[in-house]
């Protein structure tokens, strides 16, 4: 004789089986589902752009740019940015020590600066190269200014010598050389004829640009 079920587990045969079926349904629509969110999280990150770096000649060149247009204005603290604290600076028309550092370049480019009014600066034909942490850049320029209100011109090259500092292309050696006129005269070596040899000018009248 078969054995009667009770109604308690009747119902909770149903109860099992209807479980069942849920997580049989459930589980391919939630794996559907992650698949799915796998697949867009992918295809929006191939869609990202992906960055794009700049060479470093040509944060160089825009540096130079940038410096040489705060040495025109006057404007020390921003030329500041691009220059190492214990730069070297070799400065053009003038026979006497490179300058160490930063401050006493400052000082030095402040008085001389004042002397020249409208200052205006062309570079050309620069030229840089770059290795992992240091590069150097060569241009030439020409000067052009007031000097004591009268027109006052100079030409000549410049040698940038840069280290890389925590990203940052810094200035650590400035070498500016200004190319005497052809027609000037060739002035005696100072052994030979001392007593002769002009006064060594003050800073802001000597009549040569300051580095740059």
């Amino acid at each position: 004789m078969r054995k009667r079920e009770r109604p308690g587990e009747i119902a909770w045969l149903r109860w099992a089986v209807f479980v069942t079926l849920i997580l049989f349904v459930a589980a391919p629509a939630g794996a559907h589902q992650n698949k799915k969110k796998k697949k867009n999280q992918d295809a929006n990150s191939d869609q990202m752009p992906v960055p794009i770096q700049t060479p470093d000649t040509d944060l160089i060149e825009r540096d130079i740019g940038e410096m040489l247009a705060a040495f025109q204005l006057g404007d020390a603290d921003t030329m500041h940015k691009y220059y190492s604290d214990n730069a070297t600076f070799v400065r053009a028309g003038a026979f006497e020590p490179p300058i160490i550092g930063w401050q006493a370049y400052a000082a030095d480019y402040k008085k001389q600066w004042s002397a020249f009014q409208s200052i205006q600066l062309i570079r050309r034909n620069t030229l840089i190269f770059t290795h992992p942490d240091v590069a150097w850049a060569t241009y030439q320029w020409e000067f052009l200014a007031l000097l004591n209100t009268k027109p006052f011109s100079a030409r000549g090259q410049t040698t940038l010598v840069f280290n890389k500092v925590n990203g940052n292309w810094l200035i650590v050696l400035n070498h500016t050389s200004e190319i005497c006129p052809a027609n000037s005269p060739a002035q005696a070596p100072a052994a030979e004829h001392p007593e002769t040899q002009p006064a060594v000018p003050q800073p802001g009248a000597s009549g040569s640009p300051p580095g740059f």
